[in-house]
């Protein structure tokens, strides 16, 4: 499968049906999941292994992953209506993925790769720390969003966890007029997403 399709097939998803703001439920854009899949996959973080996608919302990069080859793949998602969304996603492609209604704290299955695009802490804050830590915890390769600006502490907080920052990707992030208290139709944010080994 070419970048191109795999980014028109996560196109057609369906996103959250009622998005909770504490949450921070916003869907990653389908361009960006594509490019990072893709690089994951060139690096042979996705095809014949485990992947786990914690926080995983509507399924874009659980579905992603099982499209690119994954051995076995698993959603994790503490709401239950992005859960069910994710379960009518990956029912579309035949797609055979567990998901999960679960608090990512009590995830305890190691696998070979976390992809997660963690919530960037600006409803709470350190909201996105669980995630980090969850993902060191289980994981070998972790490939996470968080808001690019805050590149400089991840290095550091990896670090500290005996972990390293190997690579990173900025993109730009449309964020939608999703909440009452958006107050433009559309925000747009730079991201930085980084592989952890």
């Amino acid at each position: 499968m070419r970048k191109k399709e795999l980014e028109i097939s996560l196109e057609s998803l369906l996103g959250f049906d009622d998005p909770d703001p504490s949450l921070e439920q916003y869907p990653t854009p389908s361009s960006i999941a594509s490019d990072v899949l893709f690089s994951a996959y060139a690096a042979g973080d996705v095809a014949d292994i485990s992947v786990s996608d914690l926080g995983c919302g509507p399924g874009i990069f659980s579905i992603g992953a099982w499209l690119l080859g994954a051995e076995r793949v698993k959603g994790y998602d503490i709401s239950s209506s992005a859960i069910s969304v994710a379960r009518k996603n990956a029912q579309k492609f035949g797609a055979e993925i567990e998901f999960e209604v679960c608090d990512i704290n009590n995830v305890s299955e190691s696998t070979d790769t976390v992809f997660m695009n963690p919530p960037f802490g600006c409803q709470r804050k350190r909201a996105d720390r669980p995630f980090l830590d969850k993902a060191m915890e289980i994981g070998k390769s972790i490939y996470s969003l968080h808001k690019a600006e805050t590149l400089p502490f991840l290095t550091d907080y990896v670090s500290a966890a005996g972990r390293e920052v190997v690579g990173c990707a900025t993109y730009k992030y449309n964020i939608p007029h999703t909440f009452s208290f958006h107050s433009k139709t559309k925000q747009t944010i730079d991201v930085v997403v980084v592989n952890i080994r």
